[in-house]
């Protein structure tokens, strides 16, 4: 037998190869490496996919072994919880028919038909849980023949459908499947494909945290069913802090302190499509002078492109390949009535804007003198989101980019990601959020030529190296065009945003045949490099609205000063104050209602005003004010003047919090 045929060879996360025979289990080889290694052993990735300790190892995978102090094991720990979710669910509601039921980036959901649960019956099914994880049941995995499988699932229709699309090779699956697994824990048995921890009695903690509505695969089409959502951890202490950081993420909810501040809207007519106020409006518009100010200094041109085109543009460049087949785009054929042609053209929402820039690039003949060509737009862009997935700013259908894209030479490459990757981590740090660069890889739907993928791979790892920081790689997470870089952001309380990103495309300039002419008088094939600062306006406005709370630093405060006279006597004053702050650029109001004093104070706390100055006879006389923040810190008899000067100093720096009364 020869040694392809009675050996693999797998990659170890060090870089090492090791050589084991055929057959050979996850776990086998975490025993090659060693005993202590493999008697810890719950999971194992393979080329970056979680899969059982017991499933078969091939030849040139990358293999990780999952321990428990691994960060995957806690995905493991909470793929068990949702099963037993599921027993407990079949143990009150024994007609119950079960559908899916993965863990999640918080911890897990079970999808149920045939049952009735409100959210009364929550804590029932909690103690039912806790039942069985005190009774620490061993999980058992069993691989059965897809015709036994077939017996197995008979009478459970969506186990049914999920069994026949893995025998069909449908949804992802392998087309060579002969069996299947089930995991059993005592009286509980479910079709997958795991991994599992090895007890119930590993899962130190849990709780069910809401019910809704969904349908089965997504599809608005499709039966609705009843998902049930859960957490779990591996102590309580864990599962209490986890409560507490989800009672401070809804403190901050982003739509609630929305509508109290008046910010924004998202109406019944315009489905995923925010509606900014004027103070959402204020805050939108420092957002795209400070974007402006930065494409300023990386050489950008900004440039508008129609929301509307003909789809040849995006059949040309991938993306209506890409966005139809997941009915991402919206797109229409065009009755000819208002044109000369016979037959109508399709039309669609641009569901990106880098295909009008490769059309401004295009329009004349280019020399290698002019490159980069830079190209920034506020560009709208539509993506058919299902309703289901639409969450206020954060997931939406009309979103707007601080969109850019540069076509360079393969020598300029290194030093325009270099420089835009140091924009972007100036940029977060005026907004007091620490990045993460991630390097996203070749996915599977990757359009191009494999060197390509790997040339732009190799020059995206140069450009992080240069920057000495360190760097995360997340294998095939890359657009379909080419590998990026994504700027991840951690929030106040300790959340994780995607927001600027960088990506190099070999693709799309050989698709739209582009070119120069280069020192050699000879034509050659310019690299695009696409990127985003902050990603989208109404997304990073949403994340912003959380990190702060609503409360915004001066220079992003909708209202950056209030006035509240003390009565109508010195209303004139307030007003001439006003004016004067009016003249300097800042956003000023004049509390003139008949509330008393201490009311206007609560209610301009209340809505995060960074400054209130208080007037009254003294006041006026004096020719000064009372300065008052929103931390409740007050001075008196201060030169309206000096009080200028420092907020001046205030915005220019961009400082996070109100700090005259520091001083």
């Amino acid at each position: 037998m020869s040694r392809q045929e009675s050996s693999v060879t797998v990659e170890l996360p060090d870089g090492n190869t090791l050589d084991v025979p055929s057959g050979t289990t996850v776990e086998g080889v975490a025993y090659e490496i060693g005993p202590g290694l493999g008697d810890d052993t719950v999971a194992g990735k393979l080329d970056g996919e979680l899969v059982d300790k017991a499933d078969p190892v091939y030849d040139g995978a990358t293999i990780e072994i999952v321990t428990p102090s691994a960060d995957e094991y806690l995905q493991v720990l909470r793929h068990s919880a949702a099963h037993v979710l599921a027993q407990a669910v079949l143990r009150h509601y024994p007609d119950a028919k079960l559908a899916t039921g993965p863990p999640t980036e918080e911890g897990f959901y079970y999808d149920f038909d045939g049952v009735d649960i409100d959210e009364g019956d929550l804590d029932d099914l909690v103690a039912e849980m806790e039942s069985i994880v005190a009774d620490d049941l061993d999980i058992e995995r069993e691989e059965v023949s897809i015709d036994e499988a077939r017996e197995r699932v008979a009478g459970d229709p969506y186990k049914e459908e999920i069994l026949e699309d893995l025998a069909a090779g449908d949804r992802g699956a392998a087309d060579d499947i002969e069996t299947v697994s089930f995991y059993s824990q005592g009286d509980f048995a479910d079709l997958c494909a795991g991994p599992h921890v090895a007890s119930t009695g590993e899962i130190g903690a849990l709780d069910l945290r809401e019910i809704a509505a969904t349908n089965w695969r997504g599809d608005e089409d499709e039966a609705r069913l009843t998902r049930v959502y859960g957490t779990a951890f591996e102590s309580e202490s864990d599962l209490e802090d986890y409560w507490e950081r989800k009672e401070e993420a809804e403190r901050r909810d982003h739509r609630r302190i929305g509508q109290e501040m008046d910010l924004f809207s998202i109406p019944e007519h315009s489905p995923g499509c925010v509606h900014f106020h004027p103070d959402g409006m204020a805050i939108r518009r420092e957002l795209e002078d400070y974007i402006r100010a930065k494409n300023d200094e990386l050489g950008y041109e900004e440039v508008w492109t129609p929301e509307l085109n003909k789809t040849d543009l995006w059949k040309t460049s991938g993306h209506y390949e890409h966005f139809c087949e997941e009915d991402e785009m919206f797109h229409w054929e065009q009755a000819s009535a208002r044109t000369d042609d016979d037959e109508g053209d399709e039309y669609g929402l641009k569901p990106m804007n880098c295909a009008n820039h490769v059309h401004l690039y295009q329009r004349q003949r280019r020399s290698y003198r002019e490159l980069p060509k830079r190209y920034s737009e506020f560009g709208t862009c539509y993506r058919n989101e299902r309703s289901g997935e639409l969450s206020g700013m954060l997931r939406v259908r009309g979103f707007t980019q601080d969109d850019g894209h540069a076509f360079v030479r393969r020598d300029q490459i290194q030093g325009e990601v270099t420089r835009t990757l140091e924009v972007i981590d100036e940029v977060l740090d005026d907004f007091g959020l620490d990045v993460t660069f991630k390097l996203e890889t070749q996915p599977d739907e990757a359009f191009g030529d494999d060197a390509l993928w790997e040339r732009a791979e190799d020059d995206l790892r140069s450009s992080l190296d240069s920057l000495g920081e360190g760097y995360e790689v997340e294998p095939g997470e890359g657009a379909f065009y080419g590998p990026k870089i994504a700027a991840d952001a951690e929030d106040a309380i300790g959340r994780e945003w995607t927001v600027g990103t960088v990506q190099l495309d070999f693709v799309q300039p050989e698709r739209f045949d582009l070119n120069y002419v280069g020192e050699d008088n000879e034509e050659h094939t310019p690299v695009m490099i696409h990127r985003a600062l902050l990603g989208t306006f109404e997304r990073f406005m949403g994340v912003m609205i959380e990190h702060f709370a609503g409360r915004f630093p001066l220079w992003l405060a909708p209202e950056q000063v209030r006035v509240l006279p003390l009565n109508e006597d010195v209303l004139g004053y307030a007003h001439r104050l006003k004016n004067d702050f009016d003249d300097g650029g800042f956003r000023v109001s004049v509390a003139d209602g008949d509330d008393t004093l201490q009311r206007k104070i609560r209610r301009a706390h209340d809505e995060n005003v960074p400054y209130m100055l208080i007037v009254g006879p003294d006041e006026e006389e004096s020719g000064t004010v009372s300065v008052r923040d929103r931390a409740e810190r007050e001075a008196r008899d201060v030169d309206p003047d000096d009080f200028r000067e420092h907020l001046r100093a205030e915005r220019a720096e961009k400082r996070l919090e109100p700090d005259f009364l520091d001083e």
